[in-house]
Parts: C-alpha cells; sequence; structure tokens
C-alpha cells in the first residue's frame, strides 16, 4: 500500500482525536452514552486509532534518515521508566491545570507530580515519543514519533492559554503561585507507593509484551 496507509492512520487518529470532542458532538454522546460510557468508549476509539497508527508505520516503506547505533536503544527503555512513573501519578489525580482532568479536591499545599509538571500525562508523551524517535531514524518512525512529541509539547501551551483564559489570569497565575511554593508532597505516601509500584508494574510489562505486539525487543 506504499504510505497510502500510513495517511490514512494519520488521518483517523485525528479524526478520532477531534471530533468526538467538539462540544455538540460530545454532548450528544454523553447523552447517548452517559458520561463513563463516552469515556470509555473514546478511551477504546483512541487506542484503536493509536495501534493502527503504529502497524501502519511499521508496513511504510523503509527509508533511513539516519542509521541506527547501539547506544540508541537505551534511551527509551530509560526514558519509558519516567513516563510511566508520570502516567502512574498523574491519572486519575486532581490538576486544575489540565483540560478535561478532575481538579475537584486538589489541594496547593500537596500538589504532588503536579509541583514538577503541571501536564504530566502530555510529557510522558513526549518522553514516550522523543525516546523512540531516538532509535527509529527511518523516515515513517520520525514522521510518527516526531507528530507526537510536537503534539505534545504544543498541547501543554495550548492548554496552558486554555485553562488560564477560563480560570482567569489572576485565579490561575496565583494557583500556580501557590504550588510552586510548596514542595512536591504527595495526598498520600501510601497512595503514592501503590502508584510507583504500579509505574513499575506497567513498566515491566511493557517490555514484555513490547516483542510479541510491536515485533522489536527494547531490550539492547
Amino acid at each position: 500500500m506504499g504510505w497510502a496507509e500510513l495517511v490514512a492512520a494519520f488521518a483517523a487518529f485525528f479524526v478520532s482525536h477531534s471530533v468526538p470532542l467538539r462540544p455538540p458532538v460530545r454532548a450528544r454522546l454523553v447523552g447517548v452514552l452517559g458520561r463513563r460510557g463516552f469515556t470509555l468508549a473514546y478511551s477504546a476509539l483512541s487506542l484503536a486509532a493509536l495501534v493502527w497508527l503504529i502497524v501502519a508505520a511499521g508496513r511504510a516503506p523503509f527509508v533511513q534518515v539516519w542509521p541506527r547505533l547501539g547506544w540508541q536503544p537505551w534511551v527509551p527503555l530509560l526514558a519509558m521508566a519516567g513516563a510511566c512513573a508520570l502516567l502512574a501519578l498523574a491519572i486519575g489525580r486532581p490538576n486544575p491545570f489540565s483540560f478535561g482532568g478532575p481538579s475537584t479536591g486538589f489541594d496547593p499545599a500537596r500538589p504532588g507530580v503536579v509541583r514538577v509538571v503541571r501536564h504530566p500525562l502530555l510529557v510522558a508523551m513526549a518522553l514516550w515519543a522523543g525516546a523512540h524517535l531516538v532509535p527509529n531514524g527511518d523516515l515513517a518512525h520520525v514522521l510518527l514519533f516526531g507528530s507526537f512529541a510536537g503534539f505534545a509539547l504544543l498541547g501543554i501551551r495550548i492548554v496552558d492559554r486554555r485553562r488560564r483564559r477560563i480560570m482567569g489570569p489572576e485565579v490561575w497565575d496565583g494557583l500556580a503561585a501557590e504550588v510552586r511554593a510548596h514542595p512536591p508532597r504527595p495526598a498520600s505516601w501510601g497512595g503514592a507507593a501503590v502508584r510507583l509500584g504500579a509505574a513499575a508494574a506497567l513498566y515491566l510489562v511493557l517490555i514484555a509484551l513490547h516483542p510479541a505486539v510491536i515485533g522489536v525487543s527494547p531490550l539492547p
């Protein structure tokens, strides 16, 4: 299929991530599916589109941009430990700076990972994409991982501007300053330990499944 499948997969990914979130479409879908049903359906659709995009990049014609060197696999292997930790510490936690996530119950005196990065999920995506870009120097994967890294980094700026506008500059700036005034203490040390344990488990599962799902071992 040449490049056609990769182009179609890119189009499907961005359409599946943009159209359901448009206010009129989202309101209608939430009315039919319920809030939880919409979240589950949107997550499943997003995951399916991502899997297709990754598979399509692997099937695209090979055009080398830079050579693969022996040290390069260490970059994603190490970076993914940090990405898994960010995911585990952020998912389901209140974060008034994120767009669409829960904010009720956020304690600026115990900001957790939000004290380090306001948008841990986007930073985790940037880590994943940027780190995988290093050992995948063919054109299809440069387009794949480069797009995701750029999307995540640009998304941080866009979400900051949008949340600052919605919350109001004085409220946003005041809350950001209050968060910076405290160390990154979690809401619960026990909960943080459980989340870090889950991050370690996720990291090991990803390493174990990588050869079967992606077809390449992540180990150097």
